[in-house]
């Protein structure tokens, strides 16, 4: 790697720090006003249900072209899946048994972008954000 800096960059770079001008924040983009966002709350659904429900909601989304799911899952407090001992504390709650079966799924990782929590705004702890694909036809 060459450790010289042309003049022309060296030029450029001390321009760019004298106009003390902000870069645009490539994060941001959901921002857009077309973004269609659906929401959807799990709370009171068996795991079996909630990954039924997930899965079409899923799929129904991605063909209405929606950008962002907000799935509410609550935080597993007050799950009752302590008193059964053949059951997995942690599996069994939604919080992470719903993303995992979503992970799983090759068929809906297809139209998923990314799979992020959620800011505290939309439920933090207790939901997560699906970014879908864009449908091509």
């Amino acid at each position: 790697m060459n450790s010289k800096i042309s003049e022309k960059d060296q030029k450029d770079w001390e321009e760019f720090l004298l106009k003390n001008e902000r870069l645009p924040n490539k994060d941001l983009k959901s921002t857009k006003k077309n973004l269609k966002i659906k929401n959807i709350d799990l709370h009171g659904y068996t795991l079996d249900e909630a990954n039924k429900i997930m899965e079409k909601f899923i799929d129904s989304s991605y063909e209405e072209g929606v950008s962002k799911l907000i799935v509410v899952t609550g935080k597993g407090i007050h799950s009752n899946n302590e008193k059964d001992p053949y059951i997995s504390k942690d599996l069994s709650i939604l919080k992470y048994s719903v993303p995992e079966f979503i992970k799983n799924n090759t068929e809906l990782m297809k139209k998923i972008y990314d799979i992020k929590d959620a800011s505290i705004a939309d439920g933090g702890s207790g939901a997560i954000y699906i970014f879908l694909k864009k449908k091509y036809t």
